[in-house]
């Protein structure tokens, strides 16, 4: 009897744990999933509620209005273009300052990560920061959306915490071998840190792909500078002030039959869709850096 239940133990365990993460995955993706079908909805008919894993009224109204905006090509190219030259930029610039920080020779480096440390909790302000964008003349310009978020404190303390774990006699064989601080930094670390700037360079381009409110501030006069999230916040806007002006009780009730439109919970879910597809694209190719490149640049700091 005993030995039975010695190995009844790891079935029961493994099916416990089986079923566990079924309902884990199922709970974590349902919301997205639930966000599609809302998207594909009739945009009315999505009023009733009740939409659950499949369309109930099929429609792609929602999608339709997104892609009608004349400036959506425009905003897409502005978004792509800041994303890329906002991630390799950052990365390289993180990966710079972090090896510096790193190296044991650097007498300045405690005090300096400590000065950088301060700048994560005190903040100047939005309005000190507004008047110094327009003295840097970045106004209306496109390096309005790299310059500003070229720094990250935060992916600079990954990415040193990440070299400090590397040998001191990768850097010094070079150092033998004739090469400088940054023939050793190009050809020796960098290659050893794929993973961790595989996350940070993640991370930044989230960041830079997400980010509209820089534009609603520093470039809202210039159409050419308008980027997707922005417009894409503007369409939500739009929808929401016309659902306003509006009685949803009429339309549940078939007065508005006839007239195909949008809600803003239908816009919401086509915007949502529109916008997070292309991370979802890339994030698959980088998904196996990136838990290492966390792991590995969180065990010291």
């Amino acid at each position: 009897m005993k030995k039975k239940n010695i190995k009844m133990e790891p079935i029961l365990f493994h099916t416990f744990n089986t079923i566990l993460m079924i309902l884990i995955c199922i709970m974590m993706l349902y919301p997205f999933w639930n966000t599609i079908v809302v998207s594909f909805n009739d945009a009315m008919d999505s009023l009733k509620g009740g939409i659950t894993l499949w369309p109930r009224k099929f429609s792609t109204y929602s999608y339709e209005t997104v892609f009608k905006n004349e400036l959506l090509l425009t905003a897409a190219i502005n978004s792509v273009a800041r994303t890329v030259i906002s991630t390799v930029l950052g990365v390289f610039v993180s990966a710079l300052i972090g090896f510096v920080l790193s190296r044991p020779e650097f007498l300045w480096r405690k005090f300096v990560t400590a000065f950088f440390l301060v700048t994560m909790y005190v903040s100047g302000g939005l309005i000190p920061t507004y008047f110094l964008i327009k003295d840097l003349h970045l106004l209306n310009s496109f390096w309005v959306y790299i310059f500003p978020t070229l720094i990250s404190v935060f992916n600079v303390i990954i990415v040193k915490s990440f070299m400090q774990q590397l040998p001191d006699s990768l850097v010094e064989a070079g150092k033998v071998d004739g090469a400088g601080y940054f023939k050793c930094f190009l050809h020796i670390v960098l290659p050893c840190c794929k993973p961790v700037l595989a996350t940070v360079g993640l991370w930044c381009a989230v960041g830079a792909w997400n980010q509209w409110f820089d534009t609603f501030l520093y470039c809202s006069g210039e159409s050419r500078l308008t980027t997707l999230q922005y417009e894409m916040m503007k369409m939500l806007s739009s929808a929401m002030n016309a659902s306003a002006q509006r009685d949803p009780a009429a339309a549940l009730a078939g007065q508005m039959s006839s007239v195909t439109m949008v809600t803003p919970a239908s816009m919401r879910a086509a915007v949502t869709v529109v916008a997070a597809v292309p991370i979802l694209v890339v994030y698959p190719f980088l998904q196996k850096y990136f838990v290492k490149g966390v792991m590995l640049g969180a065990v010291k700091g």
